[in-house]
Order: C-alpha cells, then structure tokens, then sequence
C-alpha cells in the first residue's frame, strides 16, 4: 500500500497537482476540520458505507482513473478502507498519521 506524509501531500499540491482526497471520518468531524487547500479536493464517505459490503452506491462517486489519498483521524480506518478499496481496483494511497498528523504538520508551518 502506497503512504504519502502531510509534507508530501502539501508539497504536491504547492505545485499545482490536483489530489482526490477521501475523508473517512464521519459527518459530523468532517464538517468540523477537513483538508482544504487549493489544489485538493476533499469528499467524505464515513467508513461504514465503505465496509459494508452490500453498499456500493457510497463509492461508486469515487474515481476509478486517479489517485485516492484516503485519511481518518489518525490512519487506522483509513488503512482498512484503503485495502477494501484496493480489492475494488480503485489506486489507494494511505495519508500517514491521518488528520491529526495534517494538523500538526500544518500548525508547525
């Protein structure tokens, strides 16, 4: 499985690359903090329509042609979304450290 830092992340999207992001958290903690940055565009589907097996309504959105960054609070269900989503064909990279490590990574800046 792919991981890319928060530095990478922010590197990348400084030069211009436009990034799918894919928030796991639920609705509630995404409406609160999210990444927003110029270059990402960010979309929220809670885990749980990703885990079940029977849901494929939630990620048929999610584009099949370019990456997934996929991130949660702090990378664990992330890594679980990633790996159903990487059986679906769809390209999965895994943000490190999650929302909190973005956090911290951007307070530092």
């Amino acid at each position: 499985m792919k991981i890319i830092t928060p530095a990478e992340l922010d590197n990348r999207q400084k030069k211009n690359e436009e990034l799918f992001v894919l928030d796991v958290r639920s609705e509630e903690k995404y409406d609160h903090y999210h990444i927003k940055e110029q270059h990402i565009h960010s979309v929220n589907i809670e885990k749980t329509h990703i885990f079940d097996v029977n849901d494929t309504e939630s990620i048929s959105s999610l584009p099949k042609d370019k990456e997934i960054i996929i991130t949660c609070t702090t990378g664990n269900s992330a890594k679980k979304c990633a790996e159903i989503l990487a059986e679906k064909e769809y390209s999965v990279t895994l943000l490190e450290g999650g929302i909190t490590a973005w956090k911290e990574y951007k307070a530092k800046k």
